[in-house]
Order: structure tokens, then sequence, then C-alpha cells
């Protein structure tokens, strides 16, 4: 890796750090302030607090970068580097006290994701990856950083599914899924997209997301061996299909069962 793309991750590690400074310190106060935002979703003083915290660093550390940020929109005019920051992934999930939630900082240049960091402390556990630079975990189990890597299953009947809801889906694909693999289970947001870059789930599946919600994970599930796209196939854009890329192309066929009924 280049000196900058080490530098780069350095910074969105350190990035990582202060978040979860922020995070930890209300995750399960009882005086957490909650909004609602004009789409419906909910916004803690955590989001917006970590937000501003890491748009701080990258105006001292890389001001010529351009930067989009869930919360507060989009910054600076760099057409090649830009950073994209989902402060809280799985707010629902933190503003109730379940630990399933992270923070999420991608940096893209030219040709696409470069660096992809998710930072998950209270579950204690972190993932990252930069481009040619391999995907790597710290967990509670790890003395040192884990090298991922995806799974080898090749058959959709062997194969464990993780999603977040029922929201979304193509008509009947959900259910054709189910009844074509092995096991499904909702974890939900990212950890699900992260446990098949582990390899202990082999799909995971979003029909609805933002940029911020997906940009980290690019670099960590393509590092690790897997493969993602949205459930046409493309790029991640609006929705977000990751396998062992072993499965992929079975499983985007799945997701269209409308388009394969056979003819009246």
């Amino acid at each position: 890796m280049t000196p900058m793309t080490r530098n780069d991750v350095e910074l969105a590690l350190q990035m990582a750090d202060a978040a979860d400074s922020i995070t930890m310190t209300s995750f399960r106060s009882t005086t957490l302030r909650v909004e609602t935002k004009p789409d419906l979703t909910p916004v803690t003083e955590a989001d917006q607090q970590v937000e501003q915290r890491l748009r701080a660093i990258l105006a001292a550390e890389r001001p010529a970068d351009a930067l989009l940020g869930e919360e507060y929109g989009a910054g600076g005019h760099s057409a090649g580097r830009r950073w994209i920051i989902d402060p809280i992934d799985g707010t629902k999930n933190f503003m109730r006290g379940v630990p399933v939630w992270a923070t999420l900082i991608a940096l893209a240049d030219e040709t696409g994701f470069a660096v992809g960091v998710v930072s998950a402390p209270a579950l204690a556990r972190r993932w990252w990856a930069h481009r040619d630079g391999g995907a790597w975990s710290l967990g509670p189990e790890d003395k040192e950083p884990r090298r991922l890597s995806v799974s080898a299953v090749t058959a959709l009947e062997d194969a464990s599914v993780s999603y977040s809801d029922s929201i979304g889906w193509p008509a009947g694909a959900l259910e054709a899924l189910a009844a074509r693999t092995w096991r499904m289970r909702a974890y939900g947001d990212f950890w699900s997209h992260l446990l098949v870059a582990e390899g202990a789930v082999d799909i995971a599946i979003e029909p609805e997301l933002n940029l911020w919600d997906f940009a980290a994970l690019v670099p960590i599930i393509v590092e690790a061996g897997g493969q993602i796209s949205d459930l046409d196939g493309d790029g991640p854009s609006s929705s977000a299909v990751s396998t062992n890329g072993l499965l992929h192309a079975a499983v985007v066929d799945l997701l269209h069962p409308a388009s394969q009924a056979p003819p009246d």
C-alpha cells in the first residue's frame, strides 16, 4: 500500500477511536436526547456529536477532501477524494440499549471505495480494510488483528443468510430465499454484512440503504474475498447484497422471483 493509503487508514482508525469515546459515554444514558428527523427516522445527540467531531478532525487533517455525513450532508469540493460517515449505524438499537450499532467511516477515491472502518464499541469489535491490503478484525477474543476471509459455501441449500427486516423486498423474494437456503437470521444493519466478511454468514441483504450505510462495508467485504452489489447485481447504491462471491449470481437471480414465474 502507498504511504498515503496507510496514513488514511491510520486516520480513519483514529477517527473511530474519537467516535467510540462519544458513543460509549452516551450509550444507555438515561438523559440521552432523541429527536425525529424529517424522514421520520430517529437521531440522538450522540449521532450529531460524533459527526461534528469527525468533521472537525477531517477539517484539520484532510482539508482538501470532500465529505458526506448522514446528519449534516455534503461538504468540500474535491473531485477525487470523499469521506463518507455514518456516525451511528443502528440508531434505533443505540437508543434502546441494544449493543448492535457502529460508527462507519469510508474513503472513496477516483476508482471506488478505498478505505473502510466499522467500529462497534458496545460489542468490543472493530473491522477495517483498505484496497489491496486485506480485511481485518479485532475483538475481545483476538490478541492480534485477525485477517478475514469469506466462507467456501457453494450451494444455496447450505447457506446462512442475514438481513435486517422484511421492509422493501421485491415481491416474493424473502420467501423464496427462505425456502432455498439453510438458515435465516436477522442480525441486521452493518453486522449482517461483516459476518459475511468473517465467513460466519454466507449472504447478507438489505433492500433499502443510503450511501453512508454501505460505503465502509465495501472494502471490507471485497478484501475478505466476497462480493457486494445492489439487488440487481450492479454496484451497491440504494440496496446491498453481500455474499462470499460463490453464491452471488444465484442470490441475485433468486431476488427476482416474479420475473422467473412461468407464463400463463
